[in-house]
């Protein structure tokens, strides 16, 4: 098989993970509704875990004034916000909420990323690229789960929210089809990128999804988000000590 083959599938069936969201569509309005604040609890929790346990440590080996590119990119999306409120809500009437928007910029990056380390691990070889395959699948599937139940908060309609979490889904391909023909590049862009996304997924949980988390005033209920939130920072905890 060709490497371009292999990682054009590669990324394809990475995509297809964002299909996962389908599931939700058995549960009935009332049920579904009960948890979507978890699934934003969820979300907030992996955006963070994945930031400083993943992102940050990956780009800090490599360059230490990453941590600015960090900044900029907590900047930037804050600067992106601002702009999107602007054109979306004047007045505050708002049918989709601008972070349903950020929260897509934001992993359409990250898959992005994923495509451009998918297509090196499978230029270096074959059997390390199943790996990394297979490890980014593995943390994609609670960041999906978590980005479609975002979508479905910020006021997209479910079979809206599947498609165009697919369609976001796809940048891991065209990260992987840039990742083989400007393989030398690669490396450069990946140094630049990883930190960016890391303050995206900063700012996205901390000024978006958990203000949601905290509109709850339930007792019982905010502990279960809470709970949940500390939940999604585990996992990627885990999954960066299991996949390494």
């Amino acid at each position: 098989m060709e490497i371009i083959v292999a990682i054009i599938l590669s990324t394809f069936l990475i995509s297809l993970i964002a299909f996962i969201g389908v599931i939700t569509l058995l549960l009935k309005g009332k049920s579904f509704e009960k948890i979507l604040l978890i699934l934003v609890a969820l979300s907030a929790g992996a955006l963070i875990g994945g930031a400083f346990f993943h992102l940050i440590p990956e780009s800090i080996e490599n360059s230490s004034k990453s941590l600015y590119l960090v900044v900029f990119g907590f900047a930037s999306f804050f600067f992106i916000e601002k702009i999107l409120h602007w054109h979306h809500c004047h007045n505050n009437h708002c049918k989709i909420h601008s972070f349903a928007y950020m929260s897509l910029i934001a992993e359409g990056i990250h898959n992005f990323i994923d495509g451009l380390i998918i297509a090196a691990s499978f230029l270096t070889n074959i059997s390390l690229g199943i790996a990394t395959t297979i490890a980014v699948a593995i943390h994609e599937i609670p960041q999906e789960i978590g980005d479609f139940g975002i979508l479905v908060y910020g006021g997209f309609k479910k079979t809206k929210a599947l498609i165009i979490n697919f369609i976001v889904a796809l940048f891991a391909v065209l990260g992987g089809i840039t990742g083989f023909y400007l393989f030398n590049f690669v490396s450069q862009l990946t140094l630049l990128l990883l930190p960016f996304a890391a303050g995206s997924f900063i700012y996205v949980a901390a000024s978006d999804l958990i203000p949601e988390i905290k509109k709850e005033y339930s007792l019982s209920k905010s502990l279960l988000t809470f709970l949940i939130f500390i939940l999604g920072i585990s996992i990627m905890f885990f999954l960066k000590h299991f996949t390494h």
